[in-house]
């Protein structure tokens, strides 16, 4: 540690007074993440294995583990700005991506009376990644900072 302190000092020193940040290893994105997902008839789906239990946990129990807590009787924090999209747009061009990309399984597409899809939102799983914001395709999703402070609960960090 003795010279690696001043030795990071120094560099940062450069990368960021001399260089200005702009320095050939920095990672630059062309394109926001939600515009790079390809259609579902462009890929081949992924089949994983079931979890089991010891080295590998579904995601419900994960979300237990994160002691999410969300007070009842409050507005709700994930919204549509057109309901529509999900099954129109979402499901019939990318297979549902937000049943995917959410680490709490929050949004969930189910069968309709009528046979179709629809999507539930199950807004008490949701562990504030703001995934759903980053990554949804159609940028449909609002995600919005819920009142009283719930959400997932860490105590040992």
């Amino acid at each position: 540690m003795s010279k690696g302190l001043y030795l990071g000092t120094l560099m940062v020193g450069i990368e960021q007074k001399l260089l200005g940040g702009n320095v050939p290893w920095t990672l630059h994105h062309q394109h926001s993440d939600h515009e790079m997902l390809k259609p579902a008839s462009q890929c081949k789906q992924i089949v994983y294995p079931k979890p089991d239990g010891k080295l590998t946990f579904d995601r419900l129990s994960s979300v237990f583990i994160s002691n999410t807590n969300h007070e009842e009787n409050q507005p709700a924090h994930l919204t549509l700005k057109d309901p529509s999209v999900p099954v129109n747009v979402n499901w019939q061009t990318y297979a549902g991506p937000e049943s995917r990309y959410c680490p709490a399984a929050v949004y969930e597409f189910v069968k309709n009376d009528d046979g179709g899809e629809r999507l539930v939102i199950n807004a008490q799983n949701c562990v504030h990644c703001k995934t759903c914001d980053i990554k949804d395709p159609t940028q449909n999703i609002v995600w919005v900072t819920p009142e009283g402070g719930g959400g997932p609960n860490y105590p040992n960090m």
